[in-house]
């Protein structure tokens, strides 16, 4: 130690990162929503306080009458021990945050309940920890004063700078973000704040904390603090600091057996009972046993907050060092324990597994169908109708459509999902949907009786966005989940918009949806309602072409709607799967004046290929499968130039820029049943 930080060197470099940790601090606040207190459901709030109030009454009295007669110096240890049970029984929501990143679990179900079980908690445990050291001055007056002091210091800075940085948001143009002085004063506004909680006899970290939680969350000025600050203080000093505070532990255990001996079992003890008080409510609140589980294991993970708490009581010298070093081991094995035990016990896509048929060629023809849309932008507004439009909503055969608006989660920790129709007026997140919500709702007046919109918000990291994606679409029981496709063109051919984001989400929910699936790839701006359609359907066998089939079926009803099946065989070759279905189909379609059949015999891929060249500027729109058999000799040479995967090999070639088409394509995938997966 003293040759790789001389001359007191390693003091500098541990008050240098002790920025990062304010810094931290103030990011966890920016990145809560304060306003979910308000929304957060009883079944939080009773985890939350059960999991405060039972472990700080069982542990440390248990654990004082089991060592009363086993040790001499237990009074000693006294503060240790309490030290040890509080930052164990501490749930820090920026912790479980990071747990539930790790864990890829931010957007499933349980992870909601522990992100708001976590800020309810947080929320309790720093008021009490405020009121308890403001209660520690010597004086009744001395008391009273802190008291008043912190109530003011915790009102008066939202009071007076919330409405500051609202206007501020109001005077920054639309799309681009709040200016570098902005952000300079308000970094000096947090240590500034920070002084003024030292002076009042609060840690310096509230300052920070509070006035992170009065920054407006979300875009412009919480995204632009979020993305200046996180490199510096997550990412470059967070580390450091941590580091710097495991240097200073004594992790030379055998000249104070007892201490760590009583240290570790108070640790033990409050992560049993606590343990215990969540999963046993959770169980009452009919989780599955493994959810139970795991949630519980999530409200007790360790990390970097409880870390630079327990370093801050050590330089007081309120515990000792080998207490400090062994408080610092069970918070590392504690997390690593939760890391690894969550893994094991919670796999939130196996309530997707198909076990109830939820396609189209499962329902009845005249049955109504319900149907997922999801869209990112203003620009997927009208292909989203104009797809629906193709399954011609009738008061005869009319549809459900749930629309779901998604949205990048950024400068915030929550992710948030809204219903629009039951949460316009409350939500403050309506107006990332304004444009959705009033497009559908004009379409919804224009169909009357033919189709039902429900719109929905959600706001997630694009990581997670398909959790949203298939939770819904089981929930709301969809045949159907239509995808928009991540490119987009322009008239001439160029590419205007390549999201990566949006072609990952896409993969996923081919993965794991519960139902079928459909990738819209729009070319051009022909309108099914108001126009004449030449619809194509390219037939090869199997399950997505029959499904393809079924959209087709709907949409003939139309009589705008000419429509063409393309049957591609092979002479020598017969399919594994049967076409009893598409016989029927044709024998149906005969009886219909805009129908027609073909049968195409094809020899080999580069023959499949010749031949949709020459019909791929006679329609305006096409329906496929995704998945054919391998050993189609129709596609032999064709997968291997395959760009997307996602499309298929016949969408991927219909697709291609080269052929300058202006026909949209809807690429089908039937529901992945349980033996597929």
């Amino acid at each position: 130690m003293a040759k790789l930080f001389p001359f007191g060197s390693h003091d500098v470099i541990s008050t240098i990162s002790s920025f990062g940790f304010v810094l931290f601090i103030f990011i966890n606040g920016v990145e809560m929503d304060f306003s979910m207190i308000t929304r957060t459901g009883k079944k939080a709030w009773t985890l939350a306080i059960i999991g405060l109030v039972l472990p700080t009454l069982i542990a440390y009295p248990l654990l004082r009458y089991v060592l009363v007669t086993k040790s001499n110096n237990l009074n000693s240890m006294s503060y240790d021990l309490m030290v040890a049970g509080g930052v164990h029984n501490l749930v820090s929501f920026a912790v479980i945050y990071n747990t539930l990143n790790g864990l890829q679990m931010q957007n499933s179900e349980l992870g909601r309940l522990a992100l708001s079980t976590a800020l309810a908690s947080d929320m309790l445990s720093t008021t009490m920890a405020c009121i308890f050291k403001a209660a520690l001055a010597n004086s009744a007056k001395a008391k009273m004063l802190n008291s008043i002091y912190l109530l003011a210091f915790a009102i008066l800075i939202p009071l007076l700078f919330r409405p500051i940085m609202f206007w501020v948001i109001k005077n920054t143009p639309e799309g681009r973000p709040v200016s570098n002085g902005v952000v300079y004063l308000i970094i000096l506004m947090v240590f500034g704040l920070g002084w003024i909680s030292i002076k009042i006899n609060q840690d310096f970290l509230l300052g920070a904390f509070i006035l992170g939680l009065a920054v407006p969350e979300g875009p412009p000025l919480g995204s632009t603090l979020v993305k200046k600050l996180r490199f510096f203080g997550n990412w470059f000093f967070l580390p450091i600091f941590v580091a710097t505070c495991a240097m200073k532990a004594d992790f030379s255990f055998n000249r104070q057996p007892d201490v760590v001996i009583a240290t570790s079992l108070m640790s033990l003890i409050v992560h049993v009972v606590k343990t215990l008080a969540i999963f046993l409510p959770a169980l009452c609140c009919k989780l599955p046993f493994s959810d139970a589980l795991s949630l519980a294991l999530i409200l007790n993970s360790k990390g970097e907050m409880e870390v630079g708490l327990t370093s801050s009581q050590f330089d007081k010298q309120m515990i000792g060092g080998h207490a400090y070093g062994t408080i610092l081991i069970s918070i590392m094995v504690t997390a690593s324990i939760v890391q690894w035990s969550v893994k094991s016990l919670y796999d939130p896509s196996r309530k997707y597994a198909g076990y109830q048929k939820r396609n189209l060629m499962s329902m009845k023809p005249d049955s109504e169908l319900r149907i997922l849309t999801c869209l990112h932008k203003k620009s997927h507004i009208v292909p989203i109708t104009n797809v629906i439009d193709l399954f011609f909503p009738t008061l005869e055969n009319p549809m459900t459509v749930d629309v779901l608006h998604l949205i990048e989660l950024v400068g915030r920790s929550l992710p948030v999902f809204v219903s629009n129709r039951h949460q316009r007026v409350k939500s403050s997140h309506k107006a990332y949907s304004d444009d959705v919500i009033i497009a559908f709702d004009v379409y919804e007046h224009d169909n009357p009786g033919a189709v039902i919109v429900n719109t929905y918000t959600s706001i997630s990291l694009p990581s997670l966005m398909h959790e949203d994606v298939c939770n819904l679409a089981l929930d709301k029981v969809a045949s159907m989940v239509i995808l928009p496709f991540h490119q987009r063109w322009s008239i001439d051919g160029a590419i205007e918009c390549d999201d990566k984001n949006m072609r990952a989400l896409n993969n996923k929910v081919l993965d794991i949806a519960p139902c079928t699936v459909g990738i819209l790839v729009t070319r051009g701006q022909h309108s099914i309602k108001e126009s004449h359609t030449r619809l194509a359907v390219i037939y090869l066998g199997g399950r997505d072409d029959l499904e393809a089939l079924c959209i087709a079926r709907r949409a003939i009803k139309n009589p705008r709607v000419q429509l063409v099946v393309y049957r591609l065989v092979h002479k020598h070759y017969m399919p594994r799967y049967t076409d009893d279905l598409l016989e029927e189909f044709i024998g149906s379609f005969n009886a219909i004046g805009n129908v027609c059949c073909k049968e195409v015999v094809v020899e080999e891929g580069s023959k499949t290929a010749s031949f949709m060249r020459d019909i791929v500027n006679e329609h305006d729109f096409f329906i496929v499968g995704r998945r054919h058999e391998l050993d189609l000799p129709q596609l032999e040479g064709l997968t291997s130039w395959s760009e997307f995967l996602e499309l298929g090999v016949i969408g991927d070639f219909l697709a291609s820029p080269d052929f300058r088409s202006r026909a949209s394509i809807l690429v089908v995938q039937q529901q992945v049943s349980k033996t597929q997966k």
